[in-house]
């Protein structure tokens, strides 16, 4: 059994103790890391060996930055950067094999204030995740594209969906994006092992909604059928959001059979 990880911490320096203490406890295998906000020299190797994990990242002075941490299985990098703009110099993409299964890292584009230039690139960067899916869906192997995704799919992803109609993670335009991306023939993960239950994965900092569960669910796995078939269980390690100094997403896993 392998147990991956999704975590969005929010500053991977500022709440290295969170990191710490959740890898301690949780022990996943493997662990997709976003919104590192570190240049790639300050990324905390030290800390990440100490705790028992191998580490390939591609991070980014004050914003952006992606991971993949491994605890028993090599990492083989694969590429970094998602392929289809040489102009952007945003780190959100990186990509490997661990222990035969081809991970991408991903960290989508907020896109707010929508309608406007950062919407307009999230929805180009989309367009271009697309295109790399489609690429990666004529592989064999296991794939895994995995981590923030900055969209709720459904009206069941988000407390009052109608407070979000003009927002970017939940626009018309950027669900649509998400459903072209799943019609390919992408499994998501934690709505299929439970269809019906409100499950969120993000809280703000404002207005207590951690402690009102007015949350979100923005966060994703979503597998290939070779990995699909594998699937056994997953949740969110909710807990983690109430912690002191944590980041405003919750650690998000889910286990898959071995080979």
């Amino acid at each position: 059994m392998m147990k991956i990880a999704t975590y969005n911490v929010n500053g991977v320096n500022g709440r290295l103790p969170v990191l710490l203490k959740w890898l301690k406890i949780a022990k996943p295998d493997v662990v997709c890391l976003q919104e590192l906000k570190s240049p790639d020299e300050k990324f905390p190797m030290a800390a990440v060996e100490e705790a028992g994990y191998k580490a390939i990242w591609h991070g980014q002075k004050s914003w952006n930055g992606v991971a993949i941490l491994s605890r028993k299985h090599p990492i083989r990098e694969i590429g970094r950067g998602l392929p289809g703009d040489p102009e952007d110099m945003q780190s959100r993409f990186i990509e490997a094999e661990v222990k035969g299964i081809h991970i991408c890292c991903l960290y989508l584009p907020n896109g707010n204030p929508a309608p406007g230039p950062k919407f307009d690139y999230k929805l180009e960067w989309f367009k271009r995740l697309t295109a790399k899916a489609k690429q990666l869906q004529k592989l064999t192997e296991p794939v895994l594209l995995v981590g923030d995704f900055n969209v709720m799919p459904t009206e069941l992803d988000v407390y009052k969906p109608e407070r979000w109609v003009d927002d970017a993670l939940f626009r018309p335009e950027t669900r649509a994006a998400f459903q072209k991306l799943i019609k390919q023939g992408w499994t998501d993960a934690i709505r299929t092992l439970y269809p019906d239950e409100v499950i969120y994965t993000f809280w703000d900092y404002f207005r207590n909604a951690y402690g009102r569960n007015a949350g979100l669910r923005i966060d994703h796995f979503l597998m290939n059928d070779a990995l699909s078939k594998r699937l056994q269980n997953g949740g969110v390690d909710k807990e983690v959001r109430g912690w002191e100094k944590t980041s405003d997403h919750a650690p998000v896993w889910i286990t898959v059979k071995d080979k």
